[in-house]
């Protein structure tokens, strides 16, 4: 049994594997979020090939070492190009990773047995390598970003050796 905020699971089965993302509470929406922070990390798009290169650089609102948004309520008027998710935002985005729970619940997947709504612990995501807290460079001090493309973030997580 796990509890996160006003939402309880029991015996395994989740609101994710009964609802489509759209017939989600405000609530179960933002409890989906793992909170690894990968989704803030700055992508660069190959003009040519279309292509996502990922990298280590956070946006400026991302705490680099708890991987948590400075500013979460204000972001979008702090951040312009921030994106909010939507349902329907979802089937237009190719960049988000491929431990992201929204993918995973728009694909018919499963929540990774490390999400904290199936651990019952928010330090899961840290445990099993997805978090980029402390993986991750503040944008104002990176510099280029072409000098800092990694595989990492756009890979499922390799549990992390302690």
């Amino acid at each position: 049994m796990a509890r996160r905020g006003a939402l309880l699971y029991v015996g395994g089965m989740g609101f994710w594997r009964e609802k489509t993302l759209a017939q989600m509470s405000r609530a179960e929406w933002e409890s989906l979020c793992d909170g690894c922070g990968r989704c803030c990390l700055h992508k660069l798009r190959d003009e040519d090939t279309d292509e996502i290169a990922f990298t280590n650089v956070a946006c400026r609102l991302l705490n680099v070492n708890t991987a948590r948004c400075r500013d979460y309520a204000n972001r979008k008027s702090l951040v312009p190009d921030c994106v909010k998710l939507t349902p329907k935002k979802l089937e237009k985005m190719d960049w988000l990773p491929p431990s992201c729970a929204y993918r995973l619940v728009h694909e018919g997947k499963d929540l990774p047995v490390w999400h904290p709504l199936r651990s019952g612990r928010a330090q899961s995501v840290i445990e099993a390598g997805a978090s980029v807290a402390g993986r991750c460079l503040d944008e104002r001090q990176a510099g280029p970003l072409e000098d800092h493309i990694m595989d990492w973030p756009g890979q499922m997580p390799r549990r992390r050796r302690a």
